[in-house]
């Protein structure tokens, strides 16, 4: 059985593969294959923070009691993504290499430090806490 774990984790490697193809695109000034993979990197990340705050995160709460723990912190940290995903795309949108690249490594940044914290922290947290992961799993593939 698959835990949330690996579930949410390879969500992770999809949105980061089709962040580094946009990226690389960018660096070779191959525009409509940037913003293609742009896309493919947008729509990944929008499901997969809606997986987590349309499912994940309410039974993590629920399982735990606790709202104002690490999902919290999580939700915040989405919202900071997706301001600099609206930056990045607007750079794109421009043909603005170098503002594209600048914020594209912020945005790398973040995502990683976000990413490790769930890996280590969270998801093992809510495989121990949700007492139907594999229902878990499947209520955030139907996203």
């Amino acid at each position: 059985m698959t835990t949330i774990l690996d579930f949410m984790t390879e969500k992770h490697r999809a949105c980061d593969d089709a962040f580094a193809a946009a990226e690389e695109a960018v660096s070779l000034n191959e525009w409509q294959t940037a913003t293609e993979q742009w896309r493919l990197f947008s729509d990944e990340l929008k499901s997969h923070l809606e997986m987590e705050e349309l499912v994940l995160f309410p039974r993590f709460e629920e399982a735990t009691g606790n709202s104002n723990g690490p999902t919290n912190m999580m939700r915040m940290e989405h919202q900071q993504m997706l301001a600099l995903s609206h930056q990045i795309e607007s750079a794109l949108s421009a043909e603005q290499d170098e503002e594209f690249l600048g914020l594209s490594e912020t945005l790398m940044v973040l995502m990683q430090q976000h990413n490790m914290k769930e890996e280590q922290v969270l998801y093992p947290m809510a495989d121990q806490s949700i007492p139907q992961a594999g229902e878990t799993i499947e209520a955030m593939n139907k996203i």
